[in-house]
């Protein structure tokens, strides 16, 4: 089974992030939360969001500056944030959007409305979670009925190599640490040693190459693996 899209929710008003969280999660998402800017940044570092939803006006650090360093560092650059907000101002929107914020909603919004827009955004970032088929480099990846095809040829995957394809095709070219591919293909609730990576790894390997093809997979040496 593919891991939930995990979503950072950063909002300072309890009654409104108890809505939210409900919402999100009744959306199939893994949500985790702060009440503050200095909090949110710290979840960003610990447990890798896939996307924030993101407050303007809060206590400590405001979202426009927590929004300002994610976008900063290339580590978080990519994580999408929705910022949220009763600055309804033309010169705000175009000020949130320009610090990096990738979607701008106005409170109060519909929640009908929110939840696509998450979901659009998730989509970009973590296809798989939607049912879309992965396509790179002639290896083919079906979520929905867990297939994976090399060529013509179905390959046969276990379930936790499943999921660390799935991971890998989602954003090819980029080096995952063992600890995050350990975050994302077994969960951050559960404890596994990073040396089990390498042995899943391994049977990754042996499949995508049974039919005589190329490993795709490289070892990025002091760093971790990546797909192409």
């Amino acid at each position: 089974m593919v891991q939930q899209p995990r979503v950072l929710l950063v909002e300072d008003e309890f009654a409104q992030r108890e809505v939210l969280a409900y919402n999100l999660e009744a959306e199939g998402f893994d949500v985790i939360q702060a009440d503050n800017g200095e909090d949110a940044l710290l979840l960003v570092e610990e447990d890798h969001p896939d996307m924030i939803i993101l407050d303007w006006m809060m206590p400590r650090v405001s979202g426009i500056e927590v929004c300002r360093r994610l976008k900063m560092r290339p580590e978080t650059r990519g994580i999408p944030v929705i910022m949220l907000s009763a600055r309804a101002d033309e010169v705000d929107r175009v000020r949130g959007l320009e610090t990096g914020a990738d979607d701008y909603v106005i409170k109060p919004y519909s929640m009908v409305e929110l939840m696509a827009r998450a979901r659009a955004q998730i989509r970009r970032v973590r296809p798989s979670t939607m049912g879309v088929v992965l396509d790179h480099d002639g290896i083919r990846l079906d979520t929905e009925t867990h297939r994976v095809y090399r060529g013509e040829k179905v390959l046969k995957l276990g379930p936790t190599e499943f999921r660390l394809l799935t991971a890998f095709m989602e954003k090819p070219g980029r080096v995952w640490s063992r600890e995050q591919l350990l975050d994302r293909v077994w969960g951050r609730d559960i404890y596994v040693d990073t040396r089990t990576v390498d042995v899943h790894v391994g049977r990754l390997r042996k499949a995508l190459c049974v039919h005589g093809h190329e490993d795709p997979i490289r070892t990025v040496r002091g760093s971790g693996y990546a797909l192409g």
